[in-house]
């Protein structure tokens, strides 16, 4: 479930308040009068089932509340209640299943803005991912596929294209068309002053690496895994299940093809550079692609009439 907290304007209070006794998936209202400073009004709390909490959601934006008002929601942890338990078998579909689009645009906007640390943890994955192809060491790769911050934006530009927000998509756009360039840029440059120290040479990347070929080396199993991933990563989204977005951001490449690129820049070596601008243009169209058809079918499935019991 949801826990509503509202700021609701003393004119608007009996609507808010209809709006939430009049629907079954909603309990455990409160209504505290005159508490709420800044902005002024009453505070409403509320308990809603995700099933209902973006139609619910929907109707409280229509009162205004966003402007005259506030309207926040946080997962409920724990909920002992007969009451919470009846409002969630009231509401079709399962939690689980349940998409908040609300909550899925303030997560994707906050992960998908350009900012000096998104730009930060891009180098860092990316110079960490070279060391890893350049000493064929999988476990750095695994470890620049984690650290790397872009699977926020490809999300952010899926919502946004499914959405219809030009807006929000030029925002995700630009933290990828810069992100990516600034952590090869980083990566060149420190690729080229360890090699000037003799820490890392050229031949490092024309050796045998058995163990991260794959980088450079794309093919169709490149898009297909990179389209899977796509769909479970929207899918942890959607439906608060961060746990697997982990298993996801170590399932494509991004990342360290970006590393390779800028490895291959470095050296010299257009077949490597050209390989992994393959590989990273399979794997962000991969993610775009099955991202946005996950969206548009779970927005279908969603909007169907619940199944007669």
């Amino acid at each position: 479930m949801l826990h509503l907290r509202l700021v609701v304007p003393a004119e608007k209070v009996a609507a808010v308040l209809d709006c939430l006794s009049s629907s079954a998936a909603v309990t455990n209202v409160v209504h505290l009068p005159g508490v709420a400073l800044e902005p002024p009004g009453d505070l409403v709390l509320g308990d809603v089932a995700r099933e209902a909490a973006s139609e619910v959601l929907e109707t409280l934006k229509g009162h205004d509340l966003v402007r005259l008002g506030s309207i926040s929601a946080d997962e409920v942890g724990l909920s002992l209640s007969d009451a919470a338990r009846a409002a969630e078998r009231a509401a079709p579909g399962l939690g689980t299943d349940a998409v908040v689009w609300e909550e899925v645009e303030a997560r994707t906007t906050e992960e998908s803005t350009l900012s000096a640390t998104y730009l930060v943890f891009m180098c860092v994955a990316t110079m960490i991912a070279a060391f890893g192809l350049l000493l064929d060491q999988p476990i750095l790769v695994v470890g620049a596929m984690v650290v790397g911050p872009e699977f926020g934006p490809l999300a952010g530009l899926c919502v946004a294209i499914v959405q219809r927000r030009p807006a929000e998509a030029r925002r995700s756009l630009v933290a990828l068309v810069v992100g990516f360039p600034v952590g090869m840029l980083a990566t060149i440059g420190l690729v080229l002053l360890l090699t000037a120290t003799g820490q890392l040479n050229s031949s490092m990347l024309t050796a045998d690496r058995p163990d991260t070929s794959f980088i450079y080396h794309p093919d169709a199993l490149s898009f297909v895994v990179a389209f899977l991933a796509g769909i479970a990563g929207m899918l942890s989204l959607t439906s608060a299940k961060s746990g697997a977005l982990v298993g996801v951001l170590i399932s494509v490449t991004t990342v360290p093809a970006a590393a390779n690129v800028a490895a291959g820049i470095a050296y010299g070596n257009g077949k490597e550079a050209g390989g992994s601008a393959v590989q990273l243009g399979l794997n962000l169209g991969g993610i775009v692609l099955a991202g946005t058809l996950t969206l548009v079918v779970q927005q279908h499935a969603w909007r169907r009439p619940p199944a007669a019991p």
